[in-house]
């Protein structure tokens, strides 16, 4: 790989660019892991198996009830984090991809699983991406704290 420094940094537009991408595959995935969940409680209650009782349907039971919210809750945050780390790990989600960015450690190595999580934390939801205005190294917040960058890859002939 080539020498860290001689790779740019991700400016801020690519950033927020890969974020909107991401978003998009990030909802097509949370739809499609929603609605494992919803058929497998529909078809329990087709079965005699479980009841949605005072509850509407599967929906209010999932978002109201006191123990089956935060679980279901947990899953859908699951399921962002999972989708985020997994190709943090490998370097590109599919939004950095189209937008040429590559996370990495300064040695050019990939992120760990600890590194992705710690992004994860302190990302503040895509604002942790605002440093990058005053940071002369170009790192969002959640790079300064999980020890990585982000760089934009060179165009490639």
């Amino acid at each position: 790989m080539n020498p860290t420094h001689s790779i740019k940094p991700a400016g801020l537009f690519r950033r927020f660019a890969a974020i909107l991408y991401d978003a998009l595959i990030i909802i097509a995935v949370e739809m499609i892991a929603v609605g494992i969940v919803i058929a497998t409680m529909e078809a329990l209650l087709s079965l005699g198996v479980i009841s949605y009782g005072s509850y509407a349907d599967a929906s209010d039971v999932l978002n109201h009830h006191p123990i089956w919210s935060w679980f279901f809750h947990a899953y859908v945050a699951f399921v962002w984090a999972g989708f985020l780390s997994f190709f943090w790990m490998k370097g590109q989600t599919l939004g950095m991809r189209a937008w040429k960015l590559r996370i990495q450690n300064e040695d050019g190595s990939t992120i760990s699983f600890i590194q992705s999580i710690i992004r994860i934390a302190t990302s503040l939801f895509g604002l942790g991406n605002l440093t990058v205005i005053f940071d002369s190294r170009k790192r969002a917040l959640q790079d300064m704290w999980a020890k990585c960058e982000v760089i934009h890859l060179p165009h490639v002939q």
